[in-house]
């Protein structure tokens, strides 16, 4: 079998596919009861040795979000056990919740496999921590279940799966259900990272030629995610300070304004939003101020889109 190339691309398609359609992955990872999810910005809650992934997941009869931790490893080497029981800590350590730690592993080498725990004992061998989590190898996973789900975002992950059809056959059923479930807006997003992942297999430009892809989409895809996710976290405190200086001034906040308030994610916004929160004579006053405030159009969000999560 061929070395596998485009390590860069497998990352970030790996991250973008995570932080857009976590959700699948979720589902694959044996989350049957999910009721909706969201990304969060790892990168701003882990100080350092960062997971692929975090995301939220609301699942049937639980009352709130569970952590989960996506590890994407691309051959099953030791360093994957490693990497699984630093997100662990590193998650309990920031939100003081154990978090549920998935690693996908794409790839088989020889007989080698990725531990499912660790364990760690100190020096004076009484003291010891010990970590557990799933591993999904993806050669062993079947891919006919997962084509039969018609979802777009799973399907960049069927090259890697196991099937009794010839790859084309499979290849072109994974592009069939993208072409036919998928926003326009992620559709080419798609075919990269299937390109990817389908590269990562086979070292076969005629198979790999049937898909068509861009030579920028995922560094342009996951860039987006990334400053998409900053953009919400600095959001989210602008919204917060609104609402403080609204309470303080008016004693409480219509769920009308809340609403309101919440779908601003433009920063200059915010920031005309805060002074009239200071000035505004009364709450009345300050939803019409606020409604006459331009605002700049935003970048394409799918959080804008009615239910994309579930």
């Amino acid at each position: 079998m061929a070395e596998p190339s485009g390590e860069k691309d497998k990352d970030k398609g790996g991250k973008w596919l995570i932080e857009h359609h976590g959700d699948s992955i979720l589902r694959f990872g044996g989350v049957t009861d999910l009721v909706r999810w969201h990304a969060g910005p790892a990168e701003l809650v882990l100080p350092s040795k960062l997971p692929d992934g975090l995301l939220y997941a609301w699942r049937a009869g639980r009352d709130r979000p569970e952590p989960y931790i996506i590890e994407i490893a691309t051959y099953p080497e030791t360093r994957a056990a490693e990497q699984a029981l630093r997100d662990l800590m590193l998650v309990y350590l920031s939100r003081n919740e154990v978090p549920n730690v998935i690693v996908v592993v794409l790839r088989p080498k020889g007989q080698l496999r990725v531990p499912d725990h660790a364990r760690r004992v100190g020096p004076d061998g009484v003291t010891e921590f010990t970590g557990r989590w799933r591993v999904i190898e993806l050669w062993n996973v079947p891919a006919e279940p997962v084509l039969a789900t018609a979802d777009p975002g799973i399907m960049p992950w069927v090259p890697l799966m196991q099937s009794t059809e010839p790859p084309e056959v499979v290849l072109r059923r994974c592009i069939d259900v993208i072409d036919r479930n998928s926003q326009a807006e992620d559709h080419e997003r798609l075919m990269a990272v299937t390109e990817v992942f389908t590269r990562l297999r086979y070292n076969d430009s005629g198979l790999v030629s049937i898909l068509k892809r861009g030579s920028k989409m995922i560094e342009e895809a996951y860039e987006l995610g990334k400053a998409l996710l900053i953009r919400d976290a600095i959001a989210a405190k602008g919204q917060k300070y609104i609402f403080k200086v609204l309470r303080v001034r008016f004693g409480s906040v219509t769920p009308e304004i809340e609403a309101e308030v919440k779908t601003i994610r433009d920063e200059s916004v915010l920031d005309a939003a805060v002074e009239l929160a200071a000035s505004s004579p009364s709450l009345d006053a300050f939803a019409a101020e606020l409604r006459a405030v331009p605002r700049p159009p935003e970048p394409w969000d799918p959080a804008d889109e009615p239910e994309p999560n579930r």
